[in-house]
């Protein structure tokens, strides 16, 4: 079953403005995560699905293809959603999701959330090892699996709780990336919202909270944070020129 990777990247981000463009290690965000993503070798064909012709320009001159959605979309999924239903993409009926703001993501989880869809579940994610002294930071989103590898809940929350200060807690790291059916896709989109979606601002609530197994592909390495705030595209900044630095002749 071929895979369609699709990188949903929008301009209009509140905490950092045009954050797509923002220059990563002299080039523009969206082209790190691109460049992730295929370099990862899952996916059959890879397109940006973005609002603004910038980006999609930005990409294009890269040699990448790009497609211009609706600026009127909620979420990265109704984005990744509209590309699908598109009739050039009429082959596929695996989609990967690769969030626009993970320039980090690791190659693991890519390969492992369309493992869990290729194992049976509906929809496939992954999850890193988080340090217990992070997992009070919001910004990190927390997973907790059942016995199967399925998504329990995903919060902001320290999830599992430490009530007795036991320091023995595992947590994980949810990794902003998904796998689905084209069915489990439509039906996503489909859904009503859900209250905690809107309490938590996390989209995968949704379907998990509506019934769709949400497989986890646990990654044994710590998760790399996306690029959310200056913070964390200073981070990134450092891990990426390091990187060039260590490959450079």
């Amino acid at each position: 079953m071929p895979v369609l990777g699709v990188i949903p990247a929008r301009l209009g981000s509140s905490r950092l403005p045009r954050k797509p463009l923002l220059p990563l290690a002299g080039e523009p965000l969206i082209l790190w995560v691109v460049r992730r993503a295929t370099a990862a070798g899952v996916c059959d064909r890879l397109v940006v699905a973005t609002d603004a012709r910038e980006i999609a320009a930005v990409t294009e001159r890269a040699g990448y293809e790009a497609i211009l959605t609706s600026p009127e979309h909620q979420s990265g999924t109704e984005r990744v959603a509209e590309v699908v239903a598109n009739k050039a993409f009429s082959e596929f009926d695996l989609v990967l999701n690769v969030q626009g703001d993970e320039p980090l993501v690791d190659v693991d989880a890519l390969h492992g959330a369309v493992a869990r869809v290729r194992a049976g579940d509906a929809i496939g994610t992954a999850a890193g090892v988080l340090e217990p002294a992070l997992a009070a930071d919001p910004a990190r989103v927390k997973v907790v699996v059942d016995a199967r590898g399925r998504a329990v809940y995903f919060s902001r929350a320290p999830i599992p709780f430490d009530r007795d200060g036991t320091g023995s807690v595992r947590y994980r790291q949810h990794v902003g990336v998904y796998a689905y059916t084209r069915d489990a896709l439509e039906r996503w989109v489909r859904l009503p919202p859900v209250p905690e979606e809107r309490w938590e601002r996390l989209e995968q609530l949704r379907p998990l909270l509506h019934g769709l197994p949400i497989g986890v592909a646990l990654c044994t390495g710590p998760a790399a944070p996306g690029v959310d705030t200056a913070d964390d595209l200073r981070y990134a900044e450092a891990r990426l020129t390091r990187h060039l630095k260590e490959v450079s002749p």
